[in-house]
């Protein structure tokens, strides 16, 4: 297997293979051992656990049956699955612009029935106006240096926002305070942000939690992520939107996902929050 373009992508391959190799080392048994119990040859062995073939769902099976570690099959499968096409580079994805990757997501925002979101940065884009989308998305098209289909991508943004008036759907968003304060638009266009983000409050599936600045606190800030059901996390850096399907990696952010919840001001103090934001701008 040739080594893949993407440095983590690799690195997710190289990880894997190294975990397979520490299942075989702790049941105290050979790579010629392990081929045998297998049914298979045992430069197939090699080469999976050197990382230079990917092994199928059928072979992490074996290779746990063979080492008596049936247990960690589904983060095994759920990893090598992530190592193949998780992290999704937002180049590639918005080389023929902002309005694909908008559409890109549209099947699983409705399948998913309920969505946590964690924001520390912009509004999340469910909760966006028009007007602050396309500040927004004018300033990422920028910095790109992507296709100029900003109106289109913020028409494609408020189609797929009407999940939020699905009420089979359920919304919690965990928003730290300095989204209701960081300046990506005018003061107008963020009044009237803000002013959504009230109405949008009232919504019965909706809840909408707000981490003060002063709050004593026993999660960091982090970067921004979503979790869809109980299945798949996306995180968002810089570079790229990586997706999360590990059974332990979807503990591990709904774990912060609900630490983050239990500081966050809500009701009557949450309003109070984005009142004072909305009073900031004059």
């Amino acid at each position: 297997m040739p080594t893949h373009p993407s440095s983590r992508v690799q690195q997710a391959r190289e990880e894997l293979a190294g975990r397979l190799h520490e299942i075989r080392k702790d049941a105290g048994i050979s790579g010629r051992e392990l081929a045998v119990r297998c049914g298979w040859s045992e430069s197939k062995s090699s080469r999976i656990e050197n990382a230079k073939t990917p092994p199928s769902d059928r072979d992490i099976r074996a290779w746990c049956r063979a080492c008596a570690a049936d247990d960690q099959v589904p983060d095994l499968i759920a990893a090598n699955r992530q190592s193949a096409d998780a992290h999704v580079q937002w180049k590639r994805l918005q080389r023929s612009g902002l309005r694909r990757l908008q559409e890109s997501t549209g099947d699983l925002y409705q399948q998913t029935k309920l969505f946590r979101i964690y924001v520390s940065d912009v509004i999340p884009g469910f909760l966006q106006t028009p007007g602050y989308a396309t500040a927004l998305l004018s300033s990422i098209a920028d910095f790109r240096g992507t296709p100029d289909d900003v109106s289109d991508a913020v028409a494609a943004r408020m189609r797929r926002n009407g999940v939020l008036s699905n009420g089979t759907r359920r919304f919690s968003f965990v928003l730290e305070e300095s989204v209701l304060r960081y300046r990506l638009c005018s003061a107008e266009t963020m009044a009237a942000q803000l002013g959504h983000l009230l109405g949008v409050m009232d919504l019965q599936n909706v809840a909408v939690g707000i981490v003060p600045f002063s709050t004593q606190r026993t999660m960091w800030p982090m970067p921004t992520f979503t979790i869809f059901d109980a299945s798949r996390v996306h995180a968002d850096t810089l570079d790229a939107a990586t997706t999360l399907t590990q059974p332990s990696q979807v503990e591990l952010y709904a774990r912060a996902f609900d630490r983050l919840s239990q500081v966050a001001a809500r009701g009557a103090a949450a309003r109070s929050l984005i009142a004072d934001a909305v009073a900031s701008l004059t």
